[in-house]
């Protein structure tokens, strides 16, 4: 079972960008799908971004596009969120989650590997 841990969280104001990273353990890094999710205070966890086996596939939340970017470098056994022109809203902490399966669904049910999260606070 692939191991994720998050890393690049922090504080920004609005309107600033950061980058994620999600590093996973094991050999098998390419056969997963991944995907970005969040979870605010008091809020149930939703889904922001995902990315298949390659980057050529990909899909993202509605109130994320056109402002985050998902990628994945095989080699490096790591997943990706670029964020940009970032919003109040956007604080929360972030999951990344893998499956083997090779799924890009938004219900976080549906995937079977988490990291711990890092927090994401953008102050207005």
């Amino acid at each position: 079972q692939v191991q994720l841990v998050e890393s690049g969280g922090g504080t920004v104001q609005a309107g600033g960008s950061l980058r994620l990273s999600c590093a996973a353990s094991g050999r098998t890094f390419s056969r997963y799908a991944m995907a970005w999710f969040r979870q605010a205070p008091g809020k149930e966890r939703e889904f922001v971004a995902a990315v298949k086996w390659s980057v050529g596939n990909t899909a993202y939340a509605d109130s994320v596009k056109g402002r985050f970017t998902i990628s994945r470098d095989n080699a490096k056994n790591t997943m990706y969120l670029q964020m940009n022109s970032l919003k109040p809203e956007d604080t929360a902490i972030y999951y990344c989650a893998a499956n083997d399966v090779g799924h890009m669904a938004t219900t976080s049910n549906l995937w079977t590997s988490w990291g711990q999260g890092t927090q994401v606070t953008v102050s207005s």
